[in-house]
């Protein structure tokens, strides 16, 4: 959905509606939509600034980092961003911090589908997890810690740290 500043009324738009994206377009690449991702958005320009704000709802499906099954989350967040004409994006060698919160549009255009997705992507977790107590797969023999099927004995000691743990034991 492209949005030309230009047109934008006095009193701003208010977008009610639901974005069908394909699993392909999230950086998570095991993730799977359950349901499209419905975005309430508010988008109103002031002066030559166009102020985007809103919430996006959804459900995906994530493989947990840890255990490797499938398990469902669900995305409510809410953004608020300001886009400048891009006039005001000048070439830098080197961005400053203060650049980091800029975001432009360009030929009097703002596209509101990519920015619903950009938003979608930051809401995820760098490691999505099905629970933060979940221990994850034994490295022996591959069954579900959680389940506590395994019996393995793991140690988790690194040859190359034993020294400096007969120094450690030594010094006591």
């Amino acid at each position: 959905m492209v949005i030309d500043v230009n047109e934008i009324p006095r009193e701003g738009l208010h977008i009610d509606q639901d974005f069908d994206f394909i699993s392909l377009d999230l950086v998570e690449e095991d993730a799977v939509f359950l349901q499209p991702t419905h975005a309430e958005v508010e988008v109103k320009k002031v002066g030559s600034d166009v102020q985007v704000r809103g919430r996006i709802n959804t459900r995906l499906s994530f493989v947990c980092s840890r255990c490797l099954r499938p398990f469902e989350y669900c995305v409510d967040s809410m953004f608020d961003l300001v886009y400048l004409p891009e006039e005001l994006d000048e070439m830098k060698e080197e961005l400053g911090e203060e650049d980091l919160d800029r975001f432009f549009y360009y030929h009097q255009q703002l596209n509101l589908r990519d920015v619903i997705l950009e938003q979608l992507n930051l809401s995820f977790p760098l490691r999505p997890l099905c629970s933060e107590d979940c221990e994850g797969i034994c490295p022996v023999c591959g069954e579900l810690i959680n389940q506590g099927q395994c019996s393995c004995q793991v140690h988790d000691s690194d040859p190359r740290l034993e020294k400096l743990k007969s120094f450690m034991r030594d010094k006591k």
